[in-house]
């Protein structure tokens, strides 16, 4: 005896998309069945408020009938009227994905939607929801919260400082100068130094509340070049390093991961792709050069081997960024200082202090440094100089002059 099971039009998921707005939330319920069809369900209108949070949970659990059935709400990145809600769902249990705007965006372009508005993009971030696998968010928690606002806030304040001296530069260098603008313009210059100063002693303050953080952020400040200032950036925007798995994701977060461009016969340039987060890249750019200065190593030879091989400075400098966000992660997950003549590789990561993702992570990290430093050596013994060798004749001409292979 054979049964058959008929699973037609059994549904396998349902899906929530939410598009954002300051004043009001639009959404849509969708699920999606065995054949891979998407259904909309309802779609509704919200305010951006705790009443229309409310009022979107008891219309999300009305048209969530099969329960057993999973529920996941997607919603796009707008600034931080998303947080609210966002925060507000996570702590109700609810799966929330949060979707990049660009990831969004070439997602509905690749559905061949010609119209664009608040409806057709809930719609359509629900339509993500139900066909793809999102990772689920998580909030970032309140201690690098308020430390991300401190250290954004300090960089608004530097480029308003550089903005008034702009103006008061071009306005002493004119034909006839207005002493009392200047004197405007000085006293607004002022009132940024002062208020820098204070956000600058009130972000050290804040990182030496918490006495782990303040042991590590002292572990890694032994490396010349790094000031506080510019690692408690790098530890605002990142949360901790707390939801990277590996070393490669923090690479492609921060942009420094490389992009090709080839096809066929064409051959285009291979770079960086700056698709991340600029504020990371920014805290890099002057201990990059400060390292360097400093001739501090592993930087050093990293800077010097790449130039060699290029000859372009910036992007040798570029290339020293990146070594130090990765060290930078290695030494805070490893909670281990920075030791002189010390690459990643050689950093003794106690395993007891670590959990298995960390562990794993490492060992990864570890491969790649170790495969990479071999790859280095065989290059450097088998790598030859090639100069051009005048012949004892000087007036013999150029063409004739011989090759000689000196190795490096």
């Amino acid at each position: 005896m054979i049964i058959v099971l008929n699973f037609k039009n059994m549904i396998l998921k349902y899906s929530v998309g939410l598009d954002i707005s300051s004043q009001k939330v639009n959404g849509c319920i969708s699920v999606i069945d065995t054949n891979q069809k998407v259904i909309v369900k309802s779609s509704t209108t919200f305010t951006n408020n705790l009443n229309g949070f409310k009022d979107f949970e008891l219309w999300c659990k009305k048209h969530h009938q099969e329960k057993e059935i999973p529920l996941v709400i997607c919603m796009e990145a707008t600034g931080i009227y998303h947080e609210n809600c966002a925060l507000y769902l996570h702590e109700k249990k609810y799966n929330v994905s949060i979707i990049l705007p660009n990831k969004a965006k070439k997602y509905l372009q690749a559905l061949g939607l010609k119209s664009k508005n608040d409806t057709i993009d809930a719609k359509g971030l629900a339509q993500m929801g139900a066909e793809q696998n999102l990772k689920i968010w998580k909030p970032m928690g309140k201690y690098f919260y308020e430390l991300r606002s401190l250290t954004r806030q300090y960089q608004n304040l530097q480029e308003q400082k550089t903005v008034f001296k702009n103006q008061l530069h071009a306005i002493e260098n004119g034909m006839y100068v207005s002493k009392v603008i200047v004197n405007q313009l000085n006293k607004v210059i002022n009132v940024f130094e002062k208020q820098k100063k204070e956000l600058a002693l009130k972000i050290e303050k804040h990182l030496k509340s918490k006495e782990e953080v303040d042991k590590k952020v002292q572990n890694i400040c032994v490396i010349k070049g790094i000031a506080t200032l510019s690692l408690a950036t790098i530890l605002a925007e990142t949360n901790g390093f707390e939801l990277f798995e590996n070393y490669k994701q923090l690479v492609s977060y921060a942009g420094f991961d490389v992009i090709e461009n080839e096809s066929g016969k064409h051959t285009g340039k291979t770079k960086i792709s700056k698709k991340g987060n600029s504020r990371i890249r920014r805290a890099l750019h002057m201990p990059a050069f400060s390292v360097v200065k400093c001739k501090q190593e592993p930087f050093i030879d990293l800077y010097n081997r790449t130039f060699e091989k290029h000859g372009i400075k910036m992007k040798s400098y570029v290339a020293v960024q990146k070594k130090m966000l990765l060290i930078i992660y290695y030494l805070w997950k490893s909670g281990e200082p920075f030791k002189q003549k010390n690459s990643p590789e050689n950093l003794n990561v106690p395993e007891t202090k670590q959990d298995n993702c960390t562990k794993d992570n490492f060992s990864d990290v570890q491969n790649y440094e170790n495969f990479s430093n071999k790859q280095t050596k065989n290059e450097t013994k088998k790598s030859t100089q090639e100069i051009h060798c005048d012949s004892k004749n000087k007036q013999q001409p150029r063409q004739n002059s011989k090759l000689c292979k000196v190795p490096i």
